[in-house]
């Protein structure tokens, strides 16, 4: 696809509403195939592992969004987790994925002739998580604790985890979020500014994935020149500096 075209298709994207998934069902693992173009981010095998610990224990909260032909749009850690899992621990693979079915969201359309509308759910889909009551993040962390996850300070010790960050990959919420949904309930005040204050990152965060996503289909594209120009040349080199900056700014974003 031209660069003018993937340009005109994002914004079509952006224009109006992410499309709403047709349905929630199963799949199996090895029908969710790769995307079109493969993923716009490197996976974080740390980050796979430490899914796969989780999913082991509590199942997969938050489906694997695919096309209308099983293509992958966003989840990629998570599908990866399950393979990992289904790898080392076949038994609670079978547990929580029956017949090896894995839930998912599936979108009507088709991700190869709708590369816009592909990235722009692959944008909101990774930053989107339902909300949970306090109660329902309690009773996820207690099954945690159950297995051996730890939530206290300092190093875990041999064969224990640390219980909030778990938390944190899980539910897809700040390790402030979680904190405060383990304790007691605090003043209305503090809950109100501290639930602003994720809505403002988990926006930031979005716009910034959605942009990154947008330089790194260009860089890509650009690279497809026979020979690129001056000004094609330049621009090269400071969108790969763009593209660091924002994933760094990311990755501060999602601690905060």
């Amino acid at each position: 696809m031209s660069v003018s075209k993937l340009t005109g298709a994002l914004a079509i994207a952006k224009s109006r509403s992410v499309e709403t998934p047709s349905s929630t069902a199963t799949l199996s693992l090895d029908s969710i195939t790769d995307r079109v173009d493969g993923d716009t981010r490197p996976l974080n095998p740390a980050h796979i592992e430490a899914l796969a610990d989780s999913i082991a224990v509590v199942g997969l909260i938050a489906p694997i969004a695919v096309d209308s032909r099983g293509r992958l749009l966003a989840g990629g850690h998570r599908r990866a987790a399950i393979a990992l899992l289904r790898e080392q621990d076949p038994g609670a693979f079978a547990k929580q994925f029956p017949s090896g079915q894995v839930p998912i969201r599936r979108y009507d359309f088709d991700s190869e002739t709708e590369p816009g509308e592909a990235l722009a759910i692959e944008a909101t889909e990774n930053e989107k998580r339902r909300d949970y009551t306090p109660a329902e993040v309690r009773a996820i962390a207690d099954r945690l604790r159950a297995a051996g996850y730890r939530d206290a300070p300092g190093k875990p010790k041999k064969g224990e985890k640390a219980l909030r960050p778990a938390l944190e990959l899980i539910i897809g919420k700040s390790i402030r979020q979680v904190r405060r949904y383990l304790n007691d309930a605090p003043d209305a005040y503090a809950e109100n500014g501290e639930q602003n204050q994720d809505n403002q990152t988990r926006t930031d965060v979005l716009v910034l994935n959605r942009a990154l996503v947008g330089l790194q289909k260009w860089a890509i594209l650009a690279n497809e020149y026979d020979e690129p120009g001056t000004a094609v040349k330049g621009l090269q080199g400071r969108v790969k500096r763009m593209m660091r900056d924002i994933e760094k700014a990311i990755a501060e974003l999602e601690v905060l």
